[in-house]
Parts: structure tokens; C-alpha cells; sequence
């Protein structure tokens, strides 16, 4: 399908917009990460308390926005439990939209990015709206086409909350005039039966994420290593359209091929593979250059196994860097002897 399509190789997925560069889920992440050659932006979607789709990558925004240091909300601090897990602090559901509004995003990783905190306080949190509108601007500048990769976050919970976020999002798309399988976007999830519903609902493409470990949320009992079997590919193949996989289910610990993408590719599903980020706190002890967590590696070397091994995307936090890469304009790295597996 990428082929008909006549996507590249290679899609290039803004992971949360230029999150190497700005505060991730910011419009000024977004509309960078299409400056620097991304092929998609991921928006993660949450809902606010009167049922506007939000960008964050959790619904306890204490990390990354400046609610904390927000007087007026102090009460609403809270603890949660959400997909078996207990939370503190405070969740995008318990305010509204206007509310919301009047938080500015700050950087989630500041010891890793100090740089990006120069940026704290000067973005608000965006709604899907208003992605789709910046998306639609950047099309009729550049000419090209821009894609959108939604992941919907803790659905099943949501739907405790009043609130369905596979429904809102189909709407909001199909409003929008994103319809059919030839649209440029998947909707990911790592929860099963909200692909299983959305598969019911629009033919946009979806994909199934899958993490290095643990299992989805709403299947007790499912793990990701089962999904990730010839068997459990082939069920996924029936509701989804591709994978969207940790890179330590692609790679082994030696730098060789697992073989999931093969396997991927054998039932139909495309594999796009998260998250390549250049520091080197993120990255395999052999792609490290210097001691200090902050500095960048060598992330051209293992995005060039993931090339090697066939992924069909790759999640970045730094869209220019994997961009000139893939065009070719190589970051000087020392030589990564190759796997004996791929």
C-alpha cells in the first residue's frame, strides 16, 4: 500500500512533533518537524473535560506544561489509576478546554534538553483543530503532502470518563476530508478492541502498537511478545494495517534482525519502528560518542540497520537529522561493523 502510495521508502514520523528541538506537542513542534522533512507528525490525543481532542503525550500534564506552578489549580491535584497504574498530579479530564488554555508547555526532558527550556512558556497546549489547521496551511505552502499519524491514549479508560476517543477522532478526520485507505494518516493504538471498533468505523489505516514488553491494557492476559508471533501477526492483519513497534523488538541486543520485520511484511502489516532519538542517553552503548548523556551519538548508525533490516517508517525526535540521512548527507560517525544477521 506505501507503494502505491508512492510514499518513500522510508517514512519519516515526527515523534511529537521536532521534539529534539522544541517542547514536544507544541504547533511550534509540528510546524518545525515539516520545515526539517517530516512525512507525518504524531499528535497524541487526549480529551479534555467537555470533550475537545488535545495534544499530550499523557493525560497527567504535570511534566509538561506549567500546572504545577499554577496557583489557581492546585486543587486539582489528584491520584488516579489508570490502565492499572496509579498517577499523581493533574489530568487534562478534569479541565476544560478554556482552562487548559491558559497552561503554556515547558519541556519534558530538560536534563537531556536544556536548550529546549529556553522555549518553556511560550506555547499552549494545541487541540487536533487546530494541527489539522497548521497541516493544511504548511500543504498549500509547500505544495506536498503532509501527513498526520493520531495515537489515541488510554481509550478504554477515557470511555470510564464519557469520553471516546476513537469516535471523536474518526469524526473530527472524516470532517476534515480524511476518509479511505489512501489518506494520509494511521491512527495507532496500543490497545486492541478500539482498532478492532475503528476497523468497524473508517478505512483509514491503523496501526497496532506494541511495546518491548508488557501487554494491552485492555486485553489481561494478551502480552506484546504474543502479538508480536507469526500467529499473533496474522490476527493483528486482520483488523490493522501495520505495526508500530519499540526498536528493541526489531533489533537484538547485538544489532541484528529479530526477524519481526519480515514477519510483519509476510502477513501485509507495515512495521514502523520508535524511537530513534540522537542523545546519547538513548542510544546502544556502541553508538555512544563522549560520556555525557546530553551530547549526540551515533544515531545514523542505527537508523542505518533499521534500513538494512526494511522497517517501513521510524519514529524521530529529530526529523532534519534522519531526513539528511536518508538523503544521503551522513553525520561522521565512527564505522558500525556489520551484523552477521541482518
Amino acid at each position: 500500500m506505501a507503494q502505491e502510495r508512492e510514499e518513500p521508502q522510508m517514512l519519516i514520523i515526527a515523534h511529537r512533533g521536532a521534539s529534539g528541538d522544541r517542547p514536544e506537542h507544541t504547533l511550534a513542534a509540528y510546524d518545525l518537524a515539516i520545515t526539517q522533512g517530516a512525512d507525518y507528525i504524531e499528535p497524541d490525543l487526549v480529551a479534555t473535560a467537555d470533550g475537545v481532542l488535545v495534544a499530550r503525550h499523557e493525560n497527567e500534564i504535570s511534566g509538561t506544561t506549567d500546572v504545577a506552578d499554577r496557583p489557581e489549580f492546585a486543587g486539582r491535584r489528584t491520584t488516579k489509576v489508570i490502565d492499572g497504574e496509579e498517577y499523581t498530579g493533574w489530568f487534562t479530564e478534569d479541565f476544560t478546554l478554556a482552562e487548559l488554555r491558559t497552561l503554556r508547555a515547558r519541556e519534558r526532558l530538560p536534563e537531556i534538553r536544556p536548550q529546549n527550556t529556553a522555549h518553556n512558556g511560550l506555547y499552549q497546549v494545541p487541540t487536533l483543530a487546530e494541527i489539522i489547521q497548521l497541516v493544511r496551511a504548511r500543504e498549500a505552502e509547500t505544495g506536498r503532502v503532509i501527513g498526520l499519524y493520531p495515537e489515541i491514549k488510554h481509550p478504554a479508560y477515557f470511555l470510564t470518563q464519557g469520553h471516546d476517543l476513537a469516535a471523536m477522532l474518526v469524526e473530527q478526520l472524516h470532517a476534515a476530508g480524511y476518509e479511505g485507505e489512501d489518506a494520509p494518516v494511521f491512527i495507532q493504538c496500543f490497545e486492541v478492541e478500539p482498532l478492532r471498533r475503528l476497523d468497524r468505523m473508517t478505512d483509514i489505516r491503523l496501526v497496532q502498537l506494541m511495546s518491548y514488553e508488557g501487554g494491552p491494557a485492555d486485553m489481561p492476559g494478551m502480552t506484546y511478545a504474543d502479538m508480536a508471533t507469526p500467529q499473533g501477526l496474522a490476527e493483528v492483519a486482520t483488523y490493522a494495517d501495520g505495526i508500530g513497534v519499540g526498536i528493541p523488538l526489531v533489533l537484538s541486543a547485538e544489532g541484528g534482525s529479530t526477524g519481526l520485520t519480515d514477519a510483519a511484511h509476510s502477513v501485509g502489516l507495515l512495521l514502523h519502528a520508535w524511537t530513534l532519538r540522537k542523545e546519547n542517553a538513548f542510544l546502544p552503548e556502541s553508538m555512544r560518542q563522549g560520556d555525557n548523556p546530553a551530547e549526540r551519538g551515533c544515531e545514523q548508525n542505527l537508523l542505518a540497520i533499521l534500513q538494512l533490516v526494511g522497517v517501513d517508517g521510524v519514529f524521530s525526535d529529530d526529523p532534519s537529522l534522519t531526513a539528511a540521512f536518508l538523503q544521503g548527507r551522513r553525520h561522521q560517525c565512527a564505522p558500525l561493523p556489520p551484523p552477521d544477521n541482518l
